[in-house]
Order: structure tokens, then sequence, then C-alpha cells
């Protein structure tokens, strides 16, 4: 677990000062919430504040990432930290992950500290397990810090959120997430339409460039050449985009639409990709109209898409709906 890396991050130093602050006075929550979309940097956060509870070193140095402490940490070692996420194939963080958190964490420390549990895309969590786990979030242990991350749009109750102190991680501003690219090694090249295709998430934006945006701009504008000439076959086409990096995908295409819209309202070009616009009644020309439906469909296709729908029809129906707009 890198417990350093999220101090390297401009637009996380409000939430880490938050954190410093709380435990200099004396008043560490036991529960703590982390939301924000992806590449914004809630693992490393999380992993920062189970370094931060279990380090080793005087509490203005946390985490050191030097003490016996911190190197178990981050070779994933540490008996003190317990961390649950949804297994492999499966679509539910379950009752029984739960239960073995709550069984560990009620044991003693190992090494005397702070005892750790971190709950990884807490969304997943299904109803039995949020449950199970609200009793150990009313009445934590001594010397116990849970940790949740969750997007957010998340799902939790609100029973159990409601028990947690928040950290909502901002988009930051383009210039912050641009300098820290450039400061890194993604390079110049690419950093600006990165960010778009990322709504700003520099550590998504990061892959991006570090991986090569042109395969996948070169893929995407012929498969809307082919949907606009009717010369693909949909349902072929629908599994080759579940098939390989759908969420990317789906965030080009938003990208795509947006830039229409602005460029058929003479606006220029946006980097927003689902921003709705109230535009006056003379200019919600049926194109346009069609565009901002097509963004809706989206975005309800993105919601819904961890609900266990099948991806493929919904991808489908979406593409049919939208291929007029393709031309």
């Amino acid at each position: 677990m890198d417990c350093l890396s999220a101090a390297t991050m401009p637009w996380l130093a409000p939430a880490i000062e938050r954190i410093r602050t709380a435990a200099a006075r004396g008043r560490m929550p036991h529960s703590l919430l982390i939301l924000g979309s992806a590449g914004l940097g809630a693992p490393q956060l999380a992993a920062w504040t189970a370094g931060f509870a279990v380090c080793e070193a005087p509490l203005e140095r946390r985490p050191c990432g030097a003490c016996a402490a911190c190197r178990l940490l981050q070779s994933d070692t540490h008996p003190d930290l317990h961390v649950v996420r949804i297994e492999e194939d499966a679509k539910q963080i379950k009752v029984e992950q739960v239960r073995e958190l709550i069984e560990a964490l009620a044991q003693k420390s190992y090494r005397g500290g702070y005892k750790v549990g971190l709950i990884e895309g807490a969304e997943a969590l299904n109803a039995n397990g949020a449950n199970a786990f609200l009793k150990t979030l009313e009445e934590p242990g001594a010397d116990t810090l849970l940790i949740m991350t969750a997007a957010r749009s998340h799902r939790l109750p609100a029973t159990i959120a409601s028990r947690c102190l928040r950290l909502a991680i901002p988009v930051p501003e383009p210039a912050v997430a641009r300098d820290w690219l450039a400061a890194g090694s993604a390079g110049e090249r690419g950093l600006d339409t990165a960010l778009a295709l990322a709504a700003g998430a520099p550590l998504l934006a990061q892959s991006l460039a570090r991986e090569g945006l042109e395969s996948l701009e070169k893929d995407m504008r012929e498969s809307l050449r082919q949907l606009a000439a009717g010369s693909v076959d949909l349902t072929l086409l629908a599994e080759q985009w579940v098939r390989t990096d759908l969420p990317l995908r789906l965030r080009w295409l938003e990208n795509w639409v947006t830039g229409r819209i602005f460029a058929g309202l003479d606006a220029g070009v946006s980097s927003q990709t689902a921003e709705p616009v109230r535009l006056p009644a003379a200019l919600l020309k049926p194109k346009i109209r069609a565009m901002y439906a097509l963004l809706d469909a989206l975005a309800e296709f993105r919601r819904l898409a961890q609900t266990g729908m099948n991806q493929q029809l919904a991808l489908e129906a979406l593409l049919l709906r939208g291929r007029s707009i393709f031309s």
C-alpha cells in the first residue's frame, strides 16, 4: 500500500491538513468516508490516512515511510490493517467479508497502535453487509479507524454515511492538474486532451497520457463513421465496446457529443462532458435536442452500469438511438 504519494498531490492537501489538524487536537475521527470520482486519488488518500494512523514516527512526520509500521504497510503485510474490496467476478461486497473485518477489528492490536479497517468501493456493500457494519460504526473499538472510499454518486444508506466524517475530493483547477501532470513522467504531449477525456481527474489523465490516446481516438471516430453510414453491425460493435475500455469510450463519446453541441451553438469547444446548458427556446433545434437527449442517455447508462444490467443490450439501444447524431 502506497501511503506516501497522496502528499504529492496538491488537490488532496486540504483533506490531509484536516486530518492532521484533528489528530493534533486529539480529535482523530473514528470513521472516514472518502468521496471522489475515479482518478482523483481516493485510494491514495485512504492509504495516506491508514499510514498516518499506524506510523510510529512523531505526529508531525507521519506517515514517515521509514519506520517498521510504514514498511509493513508498504509491503501489504501490516497485521493491523484489514482491507475489504469487491472480489473478482463479484458484483457486491459480501456480508461474509464484512463479518470477517468486524472480527479482525475486535482483536487486540498486534503492534499496540491503531487498527485500521478499509472498505474500498463501499457503494458495493449489499444491504446485509451495510447492516452488519453499522454496529461497528456506532461502537468502534479503542484506537480503531474505519475508512471507506466511494464514488460521489454512492448508494450507501444514510445510517452509514451519517456516522462518518466526509472528505469529498474536488476536481482540481485545470492549471493545477496540468502542472502536476507536466511535472511527472507524463510529459507535455496530449495533456489537455487527456484531462478533457478524464473529466479533469489527474490520475486518470496521467494513465491516458502514458498509454497514448491516438489508437482510442482513431477507433472511436471510425466507429462513429461506420454507425452514421450504417455499415457496422450494432451487436458486434456493442460487444467490442463492452469488452474493451467501456467507461473510457463512454467518456470519449460524452466529450464528442458535448463538443458537437458547443460547435452547433457557435460557442467554441468545452471539456465539460454532461453539464446542462439552458438555451432559449428558439435555439432548441431538433439536432441539439437529440444531442442533449443522448447525453442524458449516456449519463443514465453510466449510472445503471453498476446495477447488473445487460450492458451490451443497453449499449446497442443507445447506439441505435444516437445513430442519426453521428452523421
